[in-house]
């Protein structure tokens, strides 16, 4: 059985070497979701309502528009994830102070105590990943989901980043 921590190969492009990316990308995505998945099934909401209290949180005051932007969802299915969030008492919306078409999005008090219960399971297994891993291939890591980025997102992305 070949170690999976072997460095990539020289010949990174070739097809056996895409093909483990992307299994790792898989696998290491459903292992670091899969606690706030098992904390999500005793409560009415998945993994689309995690995915919008966890953008509002990053960006409190997001307007609905830029929400799905991000998420990239229909706005039919986002209506559906914040009528449950607000009716949960988790998330309110706001008219926008100069613009009162828009409607922002706020977490709550009990929103962002659940927000930060979730991130707090996501946290714990990303800061052991990147300890493991060290400074220098969790930079060449982002650097790869970056590249996986669209470009007319990147943007979105890295005004997240600016709030750090």
């Amino acid at each position: 059985m070949a170690d999976s921590f072997l460095p990539p190969s020289p010949l990174f492009l070739r097809e056996a070497e895409v093909r483990r990316g992307i299994e790792l990308l898989y696998f290491g995505y459903s292992s670091l979701i899969k606690h706030a998945d098992d904390k999500l099934g005793s409560t009415p909401y998945g993994r689309a309502h995690h995915r919008s209290l966890y953008f509002i949180a990053r960006q409190p005051g997001l307007t609905v528009s830029e929400l799905l932007r991000l998420l990239d969802i229909t706005k039919q299915s986002l209506g559906r994830v914040l009528t449950d969030l607000q009716d949960g008492g988790l998330v309110e919306q706001k008219v926008g102070e100069r613009d009162r078409r828009q409607r922002r999005l706020f977490l709550t008090d009990a929103g962002t105590a659940f927000e930060h219960e979730l991130f707090d399971l996501l946290r714990r297994r990303m800061a052991e990943a990147y300890a493991e891993a060290g400074q220098q291939a969790v930079g060449g890591f982002w650097s790869v989901l970056r590249g996986l980025l669209p470009p007319d997102l990147r943007e979105a992305v890295a005004d997240l980043q600016q709030r750090d």
